[in-house]
């Protein structure tokens, strides 16, 4: 076997360094190439994280027991010993940015579940990482963004060892299967304990930040049409392959963000870091007028922002009680899974209970008042279209059809009867009846949500409080419309509704608005459809897809994901072709993103709709990247 010379260079002898020659045979695994390596560099030191990265085919030769030969490397190749982690800046949610030492060599998707691990956050199968949009650098603009140091926490951070599990207060499983989380009696997980610094990281991971100045709103990107919404998501990295295949290089910043707007599990008491993070998204969404939402919703999301910022100056998004911790998580456990499960009881109250909901309500779309038809709402989107201060109480039904989405449109007559009514309907969506013992709580919570929109005057001095920052609360749109002492009044009104709530509640009172807003959780895309003409834009749910036209921005046709027979793409031109029941196809090309963007989007919803129901359950990885990788997944 003919010996030859591999030219590799070692980081850590320096950039002007010249390239190792180490001699080789074809019939070498990767492994004696890196023995001979570390041998000939004469540094000791542990170079466990340590692998190959092949420069001009952009990868990495991270198995051992192949050959040169099996791997197709010749004498022409340049390769570069380097460590496998290293330090990246990450744009979180809130605005700030933490470096820390993610995984360059492995799929993103297992470099995410690395970097939540590290943050604490759960189900990081619901987050991605994205591309910043590229800024034009100002002369002036010298100022350096502050960063929040994690890089010197241990790689194995999170993982609890059998001789720690005696300090672990709370053992809760970590979904990526990478082990539990070791958290100290304040929720804390023990690796923000070591120091101060890594203390004051947690600390703005979990507690909401000040509200913005308003030049700092103004100043950032807004899309302001659905063209440059989609322009957005062409930013979103591919998860099947590493940080460095994609061109990421050491110390670049990238953000890390909620993609898929599914939330599995979110339990307050395991989950602060995921839930503040989520909170400040929403918040930014509505800020940034991302997503649209009416005036008198915008009030109220301001309402409570100032209401979280004050409360988060003294109390803690969950308040621990250790000697019931273990109680009340296994108790909610057993009301999630009790919750899937149809009793006997339920099933024989069904007739007799079925008829206490009767009224006359008016189709909108017809104006008639009477009952026009009989439909079937299970699985269909039930959406609230409601001013309290106008008394418009709608509700927006798109049921399934086989060739798409039908869509009915409600008007009840006060709160009450579209209380009774919309909880009727979203039980229906799930299959439910009105037997079904959540019903009560349902209707509540409707009722809850109504009155929060509703004007309560209060005292002289809530209403002429000036610490408030009214244009620090409002998207631009309102900044410009109302003077700030025209702001405050009506934003006060609102707060008087959300003052009694404690931090956890008000924080998921205003996720629960923002998911109930008609444009919530869609993400666009600009395509052409096969046999079309003109561009359109394709929305991509939780459980649809959408057909937008581009010009009136009008839903031209809707099919749900369980409607779904096949899917594929045809990687050679880049066209994505889906069968739905009852014959229909459709084939479309992307024009404002890569293709396998959104067939990551669409394997990644169909993905998080099989989660199970079971605390701890391990994220299954595999199924992952089958349905979300293509055919680099093959």
């Amino acid at each position: 076997m003919a010996v030859w010379d591999l030219s590799v260079m070692v980081e850590e002898l320096g950039p002007e360094a010249p390239a190792l020659k180490v001699s080789v045979t074809s019939d070498l695994h990767v492994g004696g190439v890196i023995l001979k390596i570390v041998q000939k560099t004469d540094i000791k030191k542990d170079w466990s994280d340590h692998a190959l990265w092949w420069e001009q085919k952009q990868q990495w030769l991270l198995k051992p027991a192949w050959t040169l030969d099996k791997c197709g490397v010749h004498a022409d190749a340049r390769l570069c010993f380097t460590p496998q982690h290293k330090p990246l800046r990450l744009g979180l949610p809130n605005g700030a940015t933490v470096s820390l030492r993610a995984c360059f060599s492995s799929p993103v998707f297992r470099s995410i579940m690395g970097i939540c691990r590290l943050l604490n956050i759960r189900h990081p199968e619901e987050l991605s990482l994205l591309r910043p949009a590229e800024e034009k650098k100002k002369k002036k603009d010298t100022a350096q963004e502050e960063l929040y140091d994690l890089t010197g926490v241990p790689l194995s951070a999170g993982i609890v060892q059998p001789e720690d599990k005696c300090k672990t207060i709370l053992n809760y499983q970590h979904e990526s299967g990478l082990g539990a989380v070791v958290t100290l009696s304040d929720g804390m997980p023990a690796h923000f304990a070591e120091s101060p610094e890594a203390e004051a990281v947690y600390k703005m991971l979990s507690v909401s930040q000040p509200a913005p100045a308003p030049e700092t709103i103004n100043k950032l990107y807004r899309p302001t049409s659905v063209v440059e919404k989609a322009q957005v998501n062409s930013r979103w990295l591919d998860s099947s392959r590493s940080l460095l295949q994609q061109g990421v290089q050491e110390n670049s910043k990238l953000l890390l963000r909620f993609k898929y707007f599914s939330f599995y599990d979110l339990v307050p008491k395991v989950d602060v870091v995921r839930l503040t993070q989520l909170y400040e998204q929403a918040r930014w969404a509505v800020l940034l007028e991302e997503i649209e939402c009416t005036e008198e919703e915008m009030m109220l999301f301001a309402a409570l922002q100032y209401h979280i910022g004050k409360v988060s100056l003294t109390e803690a998004l969950v308040t621990p009680s250790p000697a019931m911790d273990d109680l009340d998580f296994a108790l909610q456990c057993l009301e999630v899974k009790m919750d899937g499960e149809s009793s006997g009881v339920d099933m024989l109250a069904e007739e007799t209970d079925s008829e206490r909901l009767q009224a006359v309500l008016v189709h909108v779309q017809g104006h008639v008042h009477l009952p026009i038809q009989q439909m079937n709402l299970k699985g269909c989107e039930v959406t609230p279209d409601v001013s309290v201060a106008n008394q418009k109480f709608c509700i927006k039904l798109l049921i399934p059809e086989p060739d798409g989405m039908n869509e009915v449109c409600l008007r009840c007559e006060n709160e009450q009867q579209y209380s009774n009514w919309m909880a009727a309907c979203r039980l229906a969506s799930k299959g439910k009846t009105l037997a079904d013992s959540s019903y009560p709580s349902e209707v509540q919570s409707i009722r809850s949500f109504l009155a929060m929109q509703r004007s309560v005057p209060g005292s002289n001095d809530a209403q002429t409080d000036e610490s408030i920052n009214t244009h620090s609360l409002v998207s631009p749109r309102y900044q410009k419309k109302y003077k700030a002492k025209q702001l405050t009044p009506r934003i006060l009104e609102s707060y008087q509704n959300v003052a009694q709530l404690s931090l956890t509640d008000a924080v998921q009172r205003f996720l629960q608005i923002w998911q109930a807003l008609p444009d919530f959780g869609v993400s666009y895309f600009v395509v052409r459809f096969k046999g079309c003409r003109k561009d359109e834009v394709l929305g991509i749910a939780n459980n649809r897809l959408i057909r937008i036209d581009l010009g009136v921005g009008d839903v031209v046709k809707t099919w749900r994901y369980n409607t779904m027979k096949q899917w594929n793409v045809n990687w050679d031109i880049r066209q994505v072709a889906i069968e739905f029941n009852g014959n229909v196809n459709i084939a479309f090309s992307c024009l404002t993103a890569d293709c396998k963007i959104v067939h990551e989007y669409i394997g990644g919803y169909i993905f998080m709709s099989t989660r199970g129901k079971e605390p701890g359950e391990t994220l299954n990885e595999e199924l992952f990247h089958k349905l979300t990788g293509g055919h680099e997944a093959l």
